[in-house]
């Protein structure tokens, strides 16, 4: 071995470990978090990635992004809202289950695409040191983008089809997002940690979306779960877990937003005040989960 190889073992023995993970503090979060903003580059190039991989070799491509909700709406407003808006008892029905259908889809779709994310890049978890942070953030940005083409069809039926958005309605737009976004990413780093040590977790995740969408008012009228509650004469305080779980408070501000339809009694009491406090606890949930992902991250290659 040469004087010169010797001399860098010496170097880098003398050089202190550097923990990657652990710990519960704010420094170690803040570092994280450093780490991550250090690589938004690789993000930004990861986000893209994942948008152009999931239509490639299409001959739409990009176009599937708009075609879809288009062909969504198409089917709420000619079948579920001719046929059954009417039993249902609520006006402009297209209207109303698209706009509840399009927040929960955010929330939906990046939570899959989170819990698969360091799974899917594996190679690069083996191979090279980034902050593994990066990969689901990766799938919370494209979640965004897809979100962002349907929120476009989204606007454009309220002009063609019912009422545009109020001014007054507008408000409550980027709580609603962002009590989606701050929930889907912190489970959905706590999720992609657990999905690397058991698989199983990324198909119970499906399991649980599919029950979270029907136990939120996207179908049907929170009023209507109001009256079910009362006419069989059970404890109100089931009515407020139901009301202020986050997913129900961001469909409702979302059906607050573009269902112009709605009248006060199609909402809770202090809707804004309940979104303003499930973010705040959303920050707090996120906070636990990131630092659990960081104890968790530090066998992830030898896992994959």
């Amino acid at each position: 071995m040469s004087n010169e190889s010797l001399l860098r073992f010496e170097r880098l023995g003398s050089d202190p470990f550097v923990t990657v993970s652990g710990g519960t503090g704010w420094t170690q979060t803040w570092t994280s978090l450093q780490a991550v903003l250090g690589h938004r580059r690789l993000l930004a190039l990861l986000v893209r990635r994942d948008i152009k991989a999931r239509y490639k070799d299409s001959f739409l491509g990009l176009l599937w992004t708009l075609i879809n909700p288009i062909v969504q709406l198409v089917i709420y407003y000619v079948v579920m809202g001719l046929v059954l808006g009417a039993a249902h008892g609520i006006p402009d029905f297209a209207i109303y289950v698209f706009s509840g259908l399009t927040i929960f889809g955010l929330f939906s779709e990046s939570l899959i695409s989170t819990t698969g994310s360091i799974l899917a890049n594996s190679g690069l978890v083996k191979k090279v040191y980034v902050p593994r942070e990066v990969f689901p953030l990766a799938a919370i940005g494209s979640s965004l983008f897809t979100f962002a083409v349907q929120l476009v069809v989204l606007i454009a039926a309220t002009f063609l089809l019912a009422s545009p958005p109020s001014p007054e309605g507008i408000l409550y737009f980027l709580p609603s997002v962002l009590i989606i976004v701050v929930y889907a990413t912190a489970l959905g780093l706590l999720l992609s940690a657990l999905n690397v040590y058991l698989r199983d977790v990324q198909y119970l995740t499906q399991v649980l979306l599919t029950i979270a969408m029907w136990a939120s008012p996207i179908v049907y009228g929170w009023q209507m779960v109001s009256d079910v509650l009362k006419r069989a004469d059970l404890p109100t305080w089931l009515l407020e877990v139901y009301t202020n779980n986050p997913l129900t408070l961001a469909v409702l501000g979302f059906h607050r937003t573009f269902w112009a339809a709605g009248t006060p009694a199609d909402y809770p009491d202090n809707l804004m005040l309940r979104m303003l406090i499930a973010i705040g606890i959303g920050f707090v949930l996120l906070w636990l989960c990131q630092r659990t992902f960081a104890r968790l991250q530090g066998n992830f290659a030898q896992e994959l």
